[in-house]
């Protein structure tokens, strides 16, 4: 049941040509003739000279950067003056002294946040009184006011949430 079988009998069948005559001869007269050394070109030898580290130029490379480094630097004395910025106004608590005319308990405004959570535009729209077209423009905040009782140190904070509704007139230009 090989289908190869029949195959594999004709390649068993097969044998080598034969050398031709003029072939053997030439081999015969090569192998009988002595070694010949061949000297190398110039051209295919890698001289070690090559292959020296390149330390002069990475010298070089170092001592521009270090002049560079040397003029960049500023050798004026820092200034002494402190500048704090703050993203929030701060307030100053001004102590009270108690007095029988003040109340004990009153309270100071300390800060105020506002934190727009969400604005999106709502596109174009014709107000009802208008012939030029409105863009509605509507944003989500939140907003916190703090105040603080400098006698007692309590501290009170109110937050709200609110939403605004803005019509930008659009030229047509």
């Amino acid at each position: 049941m090989n289908d190869f079988s029949e195959l594999e009998a004709q390649l068993k069948a097969l044998k080598p040509a034969p050398l031709r005559e003029s072939f053997v001869v030439r081999m015969e007269k090569a192998m009988s003739q002595p070694a010949v050394t061949v000297e190398p070109s110039d051209d295919k030898i890698i001289r070690p000279v090559q292959f020296q580290p390149r330390w002069l130029i990475g010298l070089g490379l170092a001592a521009a950067a270090a002049l560079l480094l040397l003029v960049r630097v500023n050798f004026r004395t820092p200034a002494t003056e402190k500048k704090v910025t703050s993203a929030l106004p701060q307030s100053t608590a001004i102590p009270v002294e108690s007095s029988p005319r003040t109340l004990p308990n009153t309270f100071v405004a300390t800060g105020s946040t506002q934190v727009v959570y969400h604005k999106r535009d709502e596109g174009l729209l014709f107000a009802q009184n208008s012939e030029q077209p409105m863009r509605r423009l509507r944003s989500i905040t939140q907003e916190t006011l703090q105040w603080r009782n400098p006698t007692t140190g309590a501290s009170l904070s109110v937050s709200y949430p609110s939403e605004q509704v803005e019509l930008i007139p659009v030229s047509g230009q």
